[in-house]
């Protein structure tokens, strides 16, 4: 596979992170070609503060870099992979400022590059979060394939910083062009999200969630994680991971159930850890909590932790791709004591039972509804 993207300044080879040979799908897609182009065949200055927002795998800052922009992401693989990219590309590693999204932006943004999200309501968060950064002169361009942009992505732009329009469309990617209204009365940010948890779902039951923009399901339970709820296995005061945990409702229940469990948090979004930690805090949760932005389990000690509770995501952005799921079971298996324990919840469909007989050499079906299972593994 060709792992070099064709742009105005070079050909820099890309590639996703964890770097792995056998994964088929690029780093960069026509969009991003397309957006690149567009900057160089406008002669856009590039001289002042060039923020991207929501670069998918570096691509876009990694062909920037000679002029030094800033990267916001929701993402700690996009943001690794960023500094695989930019080293490859011979950059200086100073080149690129990398901030993620619970970061403060920019004071002053001369040319503002979006990489439309699949997320609305993170797309929301990072424009308001931008908008007083932006002036009069600011050059707004956003990229993402057809597929992606629909007429409230386009509102969104018209409503929190001016006028827009789009591009033809070419190689299934599509430009928006946005012109900033510094006079227009912008709304107020309504991220995060807090809503009040239901009842009959164990210990967290009428608790308080708090979803940052662009964390799976913003505004309710989502359906999964409710039938998860009326399952888990009781903690016995061991040390828990929250796998994926996005806003955290699996781990505050354990926390809620456990007082003496130490429950470790972990997801690769930082928008979900911020969310999983503010809910641990708003529901006073007892007992020790560590909460970490990183990918999977690495970085935790093997042999560390009596049981792992996950929810795996089964997209990467638009691609539907079961190597997420993967990592998070390899790295429970590595990180499991002898006897510990990964319990998962997934749709019907997904085949999880098959991965993991695969890899623990055993899996039991705890419980089953018509759409989702919840699934036992034991590290022999």
């Amino acid at each position: 596979m060709n792992d070099r993207m064709t742009t105005p300044w070079g050909e820099p080879a890309l590639t996703r992170f964890p770097e792995d040979p056998r994964d088929r799908l690029r780093a960069w897609d026509a969009s991003d070609e397309y957006l690149l182009r567009h900057l160089a065949a406008e002669r856009v200055p590039l001289d002042g503060t060039v923020v991207v927002v929501g670069d998918r795998w570096g691509a876009l800052v990694t062909a920037l870099a000679a002029h030094r922009p800033v990267q916001i992401t929701d993402s700690f693989l996009a943001r690794e992979a960023t500094r695989a990219n930019l080293a490859r590309a011979g950059a200086d590693p100073d080149a690129v400022r990398l901030l993620t999204t619970q970061d403060p932006p920019p004071e002053r943004v001369d040319v503002l590059l979006v990489r439309v999200p699949k997320s609305l309501a993170l797309l929301e968060d990072q424009l308001l979060r931008l908008a007083p950064a932006v002036h009069a002169g600011t050059v707004v361009v956003g990229a993402g394939m057809v597929k992606e942009i629909h007429t409230s992505t386009l509102g969104l732009f018209e409503r929190i910083l001016g006028p827009t329009r789009t591009s033809l469309a070419e190689k299934k990617a599509r430009l928006i062009f946005c012109t900033p209204d510094p006079a227009l009365e912008r709304p107020a940010n309504p991220w995060p999200y807090v809503y009040t948890l239901p009842d009959g779902i164990g210990p967290a039951a009428g608790g308080t969630v708090v979803n940052h923009a662009g964390v799976f399901c913003a505004d309710r339970l989502d359906i999964g994680t409710r039938f998860f709820l009326g399952h888990l296995p009781p903690a016995g005061g061991g040390r828990v991971v929250d796998l994926g945990c996005g806003n955290g409702v699996v781990g505050t229940s354990v926390a809620l159930a456990d007082p003496d469990a130490e429950v470790l948090f972990v997801d690769e979004s930082f928008q979900a850890v911020a969310s999983a930690e503010a809910t641990h805090k708003a529901n006073g949760a007892p007992g020790h909590a560590e909460f970490r932005v990183g990918d999977g389990l690495a970085g935790v000690p093997s042999g560390s932790v009596d049981l792992v509770l996950s929810n795996p995501p089964f997209h990467s952005h638009q691609a539907t791709t079961d190597a997420t799921a993967w990592r998070m079971f390899t790295g429970a298996r590595r990180t499991l004591r002898p006897g510990g324990e990964l319990w998962v919840v997934g749709n019907r469909h997904l085949g999880y039972h098959v991965k993991l007989r695969k890899l623990f050499g055993n899996s039991r079906l705890v419980a089953s509804d018509p759409k989702f299972v919840v699934l036992r593994a034991v590290k022999r």
